[in-house]
This record gives structure tokens, sequence and C-alpha cells, in this order.
């Protein structure tokens, strides 16, 4: 009884930060991957990698370590490679998941 009561409270607990995440677009939460951007100020802002939402849908080897080393600052994440086809942009195609271009800039720079 105590291990479900545990598990149902960390669920709650996960999709409750998940809401607050959806719900605040410019709120990273923990756990979340912040890439940083050298720019100036009103540049687009660093783009924020919603890790557990990814995470509730897909086990830890769909990515790693085919997609991204686990460690930070391995991946040289960089526009022109999403948008060929490597990091985020093997699912980010429009086909598999929203595709990545100027409409849905703010989906990830936030």
């Amino acid at each position: 009884m105590r291990r479900r009561a545990f598990w149902s409270t960390a669920m709650l607990a996960m999709l409750a930060a998940v809401a607050v995440t959806a719900a605040t677009p410019g709120l990273a939460m923990l756990g979340d991957v912040v890439f940083p951007r050298h720019t100036g100020p009103g540049e687009l802002p660093p783009a924020v990698f919603p890790h557990w939402v990814h995470r509730m849908q897909f086990k830890c080897y769909a990515c790693h370590d085919t997609l991204f080393q686990m460690k930070a600052g391995a991946n040289p994440v960089t526009m022109d490679a999403i948008q060929a086809g490597k990091f985020c942009g093997v699912c980010h195609n429009g086909k598999t998941a929203f595709a990545v271009g100027f409409s849905t800039c703010n989906r990830c720079h936030r």
C-alpha cells in the first residue's frame, strides 16, 4: 500500500510540474536542458528541452547514446544540424513531431 501511495504521489507531482511548464512558456523545470546562446540583448532566447515530457513518452535509449551523449556540452546542437535531420531534427521533421522552422521558434526558444 505504501508503494502505491508513493508512486501515485510521484506521478501527481510529475504531472503538476509538466502542467506548470506547459502553462508558463518561459519557465525551465528541473530536468529540462537549457541550451545557452551567446548573443546580444533582444535576440532569440535559449532553447529549453523539456526532458521530462519526452521521458514520459520514450525510453532513455531512444535518444541516448545514438542521438545524444549523456554529458553536458558534449552535443554540438545547432539549428543547421537540426534542420539537416540530426539531433532534435531526427523526430522534429514535420512527420514524427512538429517541424522546426520560423513558425515554431517559440516552442523551444522561450
